[in-house]
């Protein structure tokens, strides 16, 4: 179960998006501070964030810019999710990992974004076919436990994404496995079942959980 946003699109494209649109509403230094803070985000040299989104919408809350501007913004930038003002790439190795999973592995992507650009960036990426089901608006964190729950019916489940707050520890609290990717993967303490800065340093291991899921007997957590 894959997240979207700094898992499976990567780069700083859509951030800066949000940024941009927001600026709209804020001082004339608002994005340079943006786009300094997300320098030293990739960096490592800041935890004060979650990632390039939290960065945005605290940075403009700081500067007084009300939630309704806020989420005005957002959704404007996720309607340019793919074009050259919001560009974004599929994660290095996700392509590869996709294409030598088991064809019996169920690919979930769930996400809390909008539906707007996403299934025609994973349609350009050449990777649509290969997720069987696409959720959005999931409410991370709280609106992922029941998704995990559901998919645990049918066998073991590894979420994957960049958040732990959002994508890995809801997953943790119902028994999935998980896999921490992103700029945070070398310095949280969060316990994972697997870590990488990027999905292509992952690939084996994510590969080799689901081979071994599918010829692993599963029981529910409730039947531990």
């Amino acid at each position: 179960m894959f997240d979207f946003d700094g898992t499976v699109a990567v780069g700083a494209g859509p951030v800066v998006a949000y940024a941009r649109e927001v600026a709209r509403h804020a001082d004339e230094a608002f994005l340079a501070r943006v786009e300094a803070t997300i320098r030293a985000f990739d960096a490592g040299e800041t935890d004060r964030f979650r990632d390039g989104y939290d960065i945005v919408g605290t940075l403009a809350e700081e500067s007084g810019i009300d939630p309704e501007a806020r989420q005005r913004a957002y959704l404007a930038s996720r309607g340019l999710l793919g074009t050259p003002d919001a560009a974004a790439e599929l994660a290095p190795g996700l392509a590869e990992i996709l294409a030598d999973l088991p064809r019996e592995t169920r690919v979930v992507l769930a996400t809390n974004a909008p539906a707007a650009g996403v299934e025609p960036a994973l349609t350009a990426w050449g990777v649509r076919d290969r997720f069987d089901e696409l959720i959005y608006d999931t409410g991370k964190p709280a609106g992922l436990a029941p998704i995990i729950e559901r998919a645990l019916a049918d066998g073991p489940v590894l979420a994957i994404g960049d958040i732990v707050e959002n994508d890995l520890s809801p997953a943790t609290a119902v028994g999935a496995d998980t896999a921490l990717v992103g700029a945070t993967a070398a310095t949280s303490t969060a316990e994972v079942t697997m870590r990488a800065e990027t999905l292509a340093d992952l690939a084996d291991q994510i590969v080799a959980w689901a081979r071994a899921a599918q010829q692993t007997p599963f029981t529910t957590p409730s039947e531990r």
